[in-house]
């Protein structure tokens, strides 16, 4: 008699893919998702089919999380060094033939579609840095770390030049923080923060005379010199170059503590906030929700936050321990560059915030990092058994 081959049930199935997930940061992620939803649909309705592509792009970043998180750090270790070689040749590509919109060359024609390589650098950047530390566990020297920051200084200066300042900063950012979770010493650290500090100070204090017409700033572009002006006084131009910021203010602190209500927003369904389902979605958000409904994102972000540094903390492998560190606080720099923006204390870039805000780009990239970190997650648990 041949043997009948029963098929296991599909929970059990399933069960390998559903271990991968990380129960606490999953809730966490659900838990900002849902805010997202509310907000888009809010901000959204009346703007096209932003509301349903918000929901398919969230969809999209669970399967994303869920693929993710099945690939061991170890072979997340050997697309380092391909990956950021890819994305080093396609950023010299955009730069010799790279397509220009607006002022920028950020795009390259791959025939079919355009892509924009400098997206590739927010993972590439701490793949390759965490990488590099990996291999020179035990033996680090000085010359390593200044190897590391000539690896993080080409992509950067590559997607500066574009211009393209808010992903240069998060590209910064991320290799930064591999480089300080690797042991930079805080006495390298420190100079440079008191350096930054006194230049802003110097900044603030000297703005009649150096954002006057025709003062030519070193290295930033006039535009770009435009941002920071407005942002020191952007009652100068409220109904050009200063209305962003305005408008973003007025809207955030008429929402009060308790907020306006849902779908109430003032500023926002009368079309005062400029870009209020991408970059400034916070705004409306605030006017809305209020200090309240603020208070429950950032407890939201902080959990996120908290988390992956204990999932990092955790981590078996100094690879592991550093890509946990980096995409963490790149969650912070996300937050905190994107609703300073739009509360009137950094200047305008384009940096979304973080499930909240329009865009497939970046809720590819958020899948990405947060099954990097429940990837990470599930090789712990693994190591304990």
């Amino acid at each position: 008699m041949s043997a009948v081959i029963k098929k296991p049930p599909l929970w059990l199935r399933l069960k390998p893919w559903l271990s991968g997930f990380d129960l606490p940061l999953l809730l966490i992620t659900f838990w900002l998702m849902a805010l997202g939803l509310l907000c888009m649909y809010s901000a959204g309705y009346d703007h096209g089919t932003r509301f349903v592509d918000h929901a398919r792009n969230m969809l999209l970043c669970l399967l994303i999380m869920m693929g993710m998180s099945q690939v061991p750090p170890q072979r997340l270790m050997k697309l380092a060094v391909p990956l950021y070689t890819l994305g080093v040749m396609l950023l010299l590509a955009t730069a010799v033939a790279g397509v220009t919109k607006k002022g920028a060359t950020r795009w390259l024609s791959i025939g079919i579609t355009q892509i924009q390589p400098s997206e590739i650098m927010k993972i590439a950047v701490p793949l390759m840095l965490a990488w590099w530390f990996q291999k020179r566990e035990g033996a680090l020297r000085l010359l390593d770390f200044f190897a590391a920051f000539m690896l993080l200084a080409v992509p950067v200066g590559l997607v500066a030049k574009q211009p393209d300042l808010g992903t240069a900063i998060l590209v910064l950012a991320a290799g930064f923080y591999v480089i300080f979770f690797a042991g930079l010493s805080w006495r390298l650290i420190i100079p440079a923060f008191l350096v930054g500090a006194i230049a802003i100070t110097a900044l603030v204090m000297s703005e009649e005379a150096i954002c006057q017409d025709g003062v030519k700033w070193p290295v930033l572009r006039e535009y770009q010199k435009n941002r920071v002006c407005t942002l020191l006084d952007p009652s100068k131009d409220p109904l050009g170059k200063g209305f962003h910021i305005i408008q973003g203010e007025i809207a955030i602190g008429s929402g009060g503590v308790t907020g306006k209500g849902f779908m109430k927003g003032t500023q926002t369904h009368l079309e005062f906030i400029p870009e209020r389902t991408t970059d400034f979605i916070f705004a409306a958000y605030g006017e809305e929700f209020g200090l309240i409904g603020a208070a429950g994102l950032l407890i939201g972000f902080a959990a996120l936050i908290l988390r992956g540094l204990m999932i990092a903390s955790e981590a078996p492998t100094m690879f592991a321990r550093l890509m946990a560190g980096a995409i963490t606080l790149s969650f912070f720099t996300y937050v905190f560059v994107n609703m300073g923006m739009v509360s009137g204390i950094l200047p305008v870039v384009g940096v979304p915030l973080p499930f909240i805000s329009y865009g497939g780009t970046a809720m590819v990239m958020l899948g990405l990092s947060l099954g990097m970190l429940m990837a990470i997650a599930k090789s712990k648990r693994f190591m304990q058994r």
